[in-house]
């Protein structure tokens, strides 16, 4: 009797069917037929029948895991992330040939049959009684589908996948009861497409699309025969079958589909001799996956993109809901990641500092106004080998980052901001001695802080002397100054200030109420101080970082993402000062090796006890930018030291972070408008050179310890001189 393989089957198939459905809605067939299998579950045949009516009829289909890819500002691809690389594409994106081939290896009788495959399921039933288990398979495509769905929901863990594979009477039964409902549901077009997106094709591809592109690099609607026959061979034992590992294995069992194919006049015997005949013809592509495959370094800025997602309540309640969200995937994120900026990060990196270096840089950009992070790099690559690593020195803690470095005297303009913004006139003087106790007692936000164990700090270098006013402090990045500027006006303030910019520590922890934080002793991330002092460049207004432009999921619907936050954290007029302070740094202070000559440009050197780290942090109208250099481990002393095949005696914050900020911004500002930044007039506006010539190294370094709460501002003398004593008249400090 001939078989029609197209439309409903033969009226014989029919009836078979539609017995068997009702066999074993009544109990019938399992009472009779599989009753061996039963018994041994510790059923009867009315007990099965009435569990199988309980069960539920409606699959509940989780969505397929897929990829998710992750975009620079541009629409360019930074990388691919997945659990499962899968792509979903409808059927007509997939070959004919490849829709013909799976059926003829898998369910020949798909078309004819209902859920169920009457004559499949009585002759495995009748080989399954004589072995007393469950020895030969008759499970439809439609129930392999509902397997995968079971397999998929169980994800990654071992014991659900072990539950929805286990090779069982009873999980037969359920796969049967939702096969019916599916079929009743979907039709026979839209179980084919699903089962071939969700089906597993070996070496990390799961549906046909990955498939496609993992063994031959093309799309699955362009698959020939040979390749569809191939393709279609592997899903029954992906292991057994993996044509790179065993490519013999997988032509033995691609020429058996072809075969059948043939014999069930898919194609010609011709055709399928034809196609026998060729070789494997693979072109593997290599699975690329997650934030390692990012391109122009900007693995660490992928992995801040993730961290984002997980720890963020916008794209769920708890941070389960996010994972599972971010594990589904086939989203597009786009990001504020500039392409030009990146590669110009990357490549100031790499010619300042090597990957095989004992120490390490991590440099982060802004965008003042939008908190856009524009760029972020380091320079030891995102990875697992030597060299490499996954903490990502750019951020805090919490999104993935490491516990911070001290910021050095970076820290000392939001001292300085405080003061001004608090009313203190930045003209005034205080006696700056080369070294000092640290004052006490000092005003805090709580208990006053106390010097119980007579701590005593100094400056760089014994030029370095006052009297003098905030302008010339800040050039020449005197401690003295700013330790009696903080003692005056308190601790809280400070904090206070730090606060508004965004300053905290990378571990999370509170900022100490401790006189020595206007030195930097605190633990900060590069992105920490680059948004900071963005706020200078944008008038006082601080903007919090963001990564995410904009998702879209699986279905190009948008996805709600976070918002950057703007607020007033100082007025513009003490803005506007700290940016005639910090262009003194870049111009006559220690800063001037990162100063750019095309545009307005402002910024803060800073190097910490020990030198464990040193920085530069600074920025022009429309980019801010900060640049660590260091020990991650914090226990080497950057001295008598080779960083990029330059030695240095003393590393400090102009020497090696200053030139990497100059290289990094005029690589990302290139067509960009110069701008300006507003200031205001000082007097005595340019900071005296002094009576000798400038010597190479900055007087940066932060010092002191942190210790407890404590006191009462002690009542330095402040001092107002006309601006000519100070013009040349004191011994002048260390130049950049």
């Amino acid at each position: 009797m001939a078989y029609k393989r197209s439309g409903g089957g033969l009226e014989t198939t029919r009836q078979a069917a539609k017995f068997l459905g009702v066999s074993v809605l009544s109990g019938v067939v399992l009472a009779g037929i599989a009753l061996p299998a039963t018994g041994a579950l510790g059923l009867s045949a009315k007990g099965t029948a009435a569990d199988f009516n309980a069960l539920p009829g409606e699959l509940k289909r989780p969505p397929l895991s897929q990829a998710t890819k992750i975009l620079d500002a541009k629409g360019g691809l930074i990388a691919t992330v997945y659990s499962r690389d899968r792509t979903s594409v409808p059927l007509s994106d997939i070959s004919p040939t490849m829709q013909k081939a799976i059926v003829a290896i898998e369910d020949a009788r798909y078309w004819q049959h209902g859920a169920i495959d009457a004559k499949g399921i009585l002759r495995a039933l009748n080989s399954n009684a004589a072995s007393g288990g469950v020895s030969q398979g008759a499970s439809t495509l439609t129930q392999q589908y509902v397997k995968n769905v079971f397999i998929e929901e169980a994800g990654d863990d071992p014991d659900k996948v072990a539950q929805a594979t286990q090779q069982t009477v009873g999980r037969k039964i359920k796969e049967l009861k939702y096969a019916i409902q599916v079929e009743k549901e979907l039709g026979k077009q839209q179980i084919l497409e699903n089962y071939l997106n969700i089906t597993f094709f070996g070496e990390q591809a799961y549906g046909i699309q990955a498939a496609a592109q993992r063994y031959f690099s093309t799309d699955a609607k362009n698959l020939t025969l040979d390749q569809a026959a191939l393709l279609a061979g592997i899903v029954q034992s992906p292991t057994r079958y993996d044509p790179i590992n065993d490519p013999q294995e997988a032509v033995t069992r691609r020429n058996t589909v072809l075969k059948r194919m043939a014999e069930l006049g898919d194609i010609t015997r011709a055709q399928a001799t034809e196609a026998q005949a060729k070789p494997l013809g693979l072109k593997p592509s290599t699975p690329r996956n997650g934030c390692i495959t990012a391109v122009n370094g900007a693995g660490f800025f992928c992995d801040y993109v993730r961290e984002t997602f997980l720890n963020n309540p916008v794209f769920g309640k708890t941070r389960e809901d996010r994972a599972k969200l971010w594990t589904t995937g086939g989203m597009t994120i786009k990001t504020t990641l500039d392409p030009q900026a990146q590669q110009s990060v990357e490549a100031s990196i790499q010619k300042h500092v090597y990957e095989t270096d004992s120490v390490a840089t991590a440099v982060t950009l802004v965008q003042p106004g939008t908190g856009k992070i524009v760029a972020m790099g380091q320079s030891r690559p995102y990875g697992f080998g030597q060299n490499q690593t996954q903490i990502n020195y750019n951020v805090d803690h919490s999104m993935g980052g490491g516990r911070g470095f001290q910021s050095g005297s970076t820290f000392k303009p939001i001292t300085a901001a405080a003061a001004i913004d608090g009313g203190t006139d930045p003209n005034t003087v205080y006696p700056s001695p080369y070294s000092m106790p640290y004052p006490s007692p000092v005003n805090t936000c709580g208990k006053p802080w106390v010097n119980t164990d007579g701590s005593t700090l100094s400056n760089e270098d014994k030029s370095e002397v006052g009297p003098m006013n905030m302008q010339k402090a800040t050039a020449l990045s005197v401690n003295t100054y700013y330790v009696q500027l903080i003692s005056n006006i308190g601790v809280c303030p400070v904090t206070q200030m730090a606060q508004k910019m965004g300053v905290h520590r990378a571990d999370g922890h509170q900022i100490d109420q401790v006189p020595s934080i206007t030195l930097g002793t605190q633990e900060v991330s590069p992105l920490t101080m680059a948004a900071a002092y963005a706020a200078f460049a944008n008038h006082g207004v601080y903007c919090s970082p963001t990564a995410i432009e904009s998702i879209t999921d699986a279905n190009g619907k948008p996805v709600a993402v976070p918002q950057t936050s703007c607020a007033q954290a100082m007025s513009e007029n003490t803005a506007s000062t700290l940016n005639t302070l910090l262009k003194g740094v870049v111009e006559d202070g220690t800063g001037r090796q990162a100063g750019l000559s095309d545009r307005d440009s402002a910024g803060k050197t800073g190097t910490t006890d020990s030198r464990y780290a040193a920085w530069f942090v600074g920025y022009t109208s429309n980019m801010a930018g900060a640049v660590w250099v260091g020990s991650p481990a914090k226990n080497l002393s950057m001295t008598n030291i080779t960083i990029g095949g330059v030695y240095h005696d003393k590393v400090f914050g102009a020497d090696t972070p200053g030139p990497i900020w100059k290289d990094a911004m005029s690589g990302a500002l290139v067509g960009t408008p110069a701008g300006t930044l507003p200031t205001v007039p000082l007097a005595g506006s340019n900071p005296p050179n002094g009576n000798q010539n400038p010597s190479p190294n900055p007087g940066d370094q932060g010092k002191g310890k942190d210790h407890g709460h404590g006191g009462n501002p002690l009542p330095w003398p402040t001092i107002s001189l006309p601006p000519g004593l100070l013009d040349g008249g004191q011994n002048g400090g260390n130049g950049p």
